[in-house]
């Protein structure tokens, strides 16, 4: 029989023993399977299985291990380095699986591994209930909470896998096991950090917490020559503010959508993107130094729909363009970090976001550090090059002015970085990722993956 027969025959066999839909490159519906929220990742998985439940994910990993396939698996896609996508390997895409399914007395919900933060925050806001996640409303649940989860209830309520209950994994020998404190305590430790590292996590139980409907948040809006003094005032205030205050900072390009003037379209602006986890009233108080700080162009903080705050950048950040990101951890802000970060950020430069991921401390720091794989809790903040366009020709010019960027930053930086956002050329940087509790990572991969069937990840290597 010919090789191209026997793979047909044997993808066939391997349909017919799953509920989802099974896509070989000349099938419908298999190019848009295998697209990622990056543009500039166009991989061509050799078979694609859109998983309708954990029975089939068993049977994807089953077939991709006893056949040797490289294997990745899509939660969200919205990964920066493109992990949810290989070539010519098996690719399972979990987003059929995007049940959840809330407990408004228990105050808990249970989610499917190919859950988006649209999805989770739409169920769980029906009860006014909440847990962090994010600030992009197409981000997969999955995928952020497995590197940590930073976003903007972190600093009241932790990390999203602070506040995970357990989860359930599919292992590479295909088995489904649980975990949680009590059952598997090991691998919930690793996983909630360490990614996908150690198998493929199809359903998540969180804790919720009282949240909304309505928050306090919105952008306050300053011109480029304030952005210096503001940025200061910034990096003072988090420090002690209340655990309910997240702010994100950022530098971007102004528009009309914003309803700035058109002598500012295209010009650099800085904004504040502040928040409030709690009553409103408090929040008013809360924010005021901020609010009053300096002299804004605008100021749009106001009570909003927690979804609205959760969905309030998404199309800025809509799936279809290239991307490419550079970050750094910080344990500190200093004058010299802002003046390098004023100084490539002016109107001449080609960003078209670049940006605080909010500010740690609060709950996150309060944490024991060996409580997740999570190596960072003692960091200020992280900051993040976010370049963004549409045009290939732009490539090689836009990812070495971010490199530029990332290295002028490097002497203000701390060791680490945060694994979400490693792009696909920082393989290099994955020890700092993982940074202390990389050694023990790499024990438990020898223990749940020995031949790393789960590697089109920010590999942990096994232990020899």
């Amino acid at each position: 029989m010919a090789t191209t027969e026997l793979e047909a025959t044997t993808v066939e066999t391997f349909s017919d023993q799953v509920r989802g839909d099974v896509l070989r490159p000349r099938d419908d519906g298999y190019d848009e399977a295998r697209s990622v929220w990056n543009a500039m990742i166009d991989k061509r998985p050799a078979v694609i299985v859109r998983c309708e439940g954990t029975a089939d994910v068993i049977a994807a990993v089953n077939f991709a291990r006893d056949l040797d396939l490289l294997l990745a698996v899509k939660g969200g896609g919205h990964n920066i380095a493109g992990k949810a996508v290989c070539d010519d390997g098996l690719m399972i895409d979990l987003s059929p699986m995007n049940d959840v399914r809330v407990d408004p007395v228990a105050q808990t919900a249970r989610v499917g591994g190919g859950a988006t933060w649209g999805d989770f925050d739409h169920e769980a806001q029906a009860f006014g209930l909440a847990t962090t996640g994010g600030i992009v409303s197409t981000t997969g649940v999955a995928g952020l909470t497995l590197g940590g989860g930073l976003g903007h209830l972190d600093r009241k309520y932790g990390l999203a896998h602070d506040n995970l209950r357990s989860v359930d994994v599919v292992t590479a020998d295909g088995e489904l096991v649980h975990a949680s404190e009590d059952e598997n305590p090991q691998l919930f430790w690793g996983i909630r950090g360490g990614g996908g590292n150690f198998g493929i996590v199809t359903s998540f139980e969180f804790d919720l917490h009282e949240v909304g409907p309505e928050v306090l948040a919105g952008p306050i809006i300053y011109r480029y020559e304030d952005a210096a003094e503001v940025f200061r005032f910034y990096r003072d205030f988090m420090p002690d503010a209340p655990d309910e205050i997240q702010c994100y900072a950022f530098f971007s390009k102004g528009s009309a959508e914003l309803g700035l003037p058109e002598s500012l379209h295209g010009e650099t602006i800085f904004v504040l993107l502040p928040s409030y986890a709690g009553d409103i009233a408090a929040g008013e108080e809360g924010l005021r130094p901020l609010r009053e700080f300096g002299e804004p162009l605008a100021d749009a903080v106001q009570p909003m729909p927690y979804t609205e705050l959760q969905s309030f950048v998404d199309d800025r950040w809509e799936e279809g363009s290239r991307n490419y990101w550079k970050s750094h951890f910080f344990d500190e802000l200093t004058d010299e970090a802002i003046e390098t970060m004023v100084e490539y950020c002016d109107s001449s430069a080609p960003f078209t976001s670049v940006f605080t991921d909010g500010w740690l401390g609060g709950a996150i720091s309060r944490a024991d550090d060996d409580a997740t794989a999570f190596p960072h809790r003692d960091k200020a903040f992280s900051f993040t090059i976010g370049m963004r366009w549409t045009d290939p020709a732009r490539d090689d010019e836009l990812i070495a002015w971010a490199r530029e960027f990332h290295e002028a930053l490097a002497p203000y930086a701390s060791d680490g970085v945060y694994v979400n956002l490693l792009d696909q050329d920082d393989s290099e940087r994955v020890r700092d990722a993982y940074g202390e509790w990389y050694g023990r990572l790499r024990e438990l991969k020898r223990e749940w993956d020995p031949n790393n069937l789960f590697r089109v990840n920010q590999n942990i290597e096994p232990a020899d």
